[in-house]
């Protein structure tokens, strides 16, 4: 089963403690627009890490089964998931991510361990596809403390999309975009044009 996986549990702490994913965009909450963009994508939705009931009867609320580790430990959540055996990992404060998007990314991950959109930014690993096979090496490394993202990588069989396939889908950089600070929700629309 593929399932998408929002990773709801963060601080924010550059964003003051607020809830990301209802920020609002163009009228609507980030977490909608992510939901809209993931359900003909996958089969299940996931609240990763959230400490409240999902509005959404369509949602389901996994919480992290280690507290503390950031979106390593969302991940490792998601994939105990009974039955996903394919995880569409999201930060939740990605507003422009489009079905198109989601759809290619899952329909990479044969053969793989992960299926990551790469830019001059490099890596974005919570915009990204993560395989059950990859479950083994990602409690390996909560148990080690090597908790960043990026640095898991490099113990996976990783399919990169790099800018110019993203490019199909619209500007890799307003695709990509999160917004970590009320700077970045401001320039979000300047970016949009």
């Amino acid at each position: 089963m593929t399932c998408g996986a929002i990773l709801t549990g963060g601080h924010a702490r550059r964003f003051a403690g607020r809830d990301k994913s209802q920020l609002l965009v163009d009228g609507r909450t980030i977490l909608a627009r992510q939901v809209d963009a993931l359900k003909p994508c996958v089969e299940r939705i996931l609240l990763v890490g959230a400490d409240k009931p999902a509005l959404d009867p369509g949602l389901t609320v996994v919480a992290d089964r280690v507290a503390g580790c950031g979106p390593l430990g969302g991940l490792d959540a998601a994939l105990s998931t009974p039955d996903a055996t394919l995880v569409l990992l999201l930060a939740c404060d990605l507003p422009n991510i489009t079905t198109e998007l989601c759809a290619h990314l899952v329909g990479l991950a044969d053969g793989v361990d992960a299926v990551v959109p790469w830019t001059e930014r490099g890596y974005h690993p919570l915009c990204a596809v993560y395989a059950r096979s990859c479950q083994a090496v990602v409690r390996q490394r909560l148990d080690a403390g090597a908790l960043r993202m990026r640095d898991l990588l490099t113990d996976l069989r990783v399919r990169t999309v790099d800018s110019d396939e993203l490019a199909r889908f619209g500007r890799p950089q307003v695709l990509l975009a999160n917004i970590n600070t009320h700077a970045d929700l401001d320039a979000l629309s300047s970016l949009s044009h």
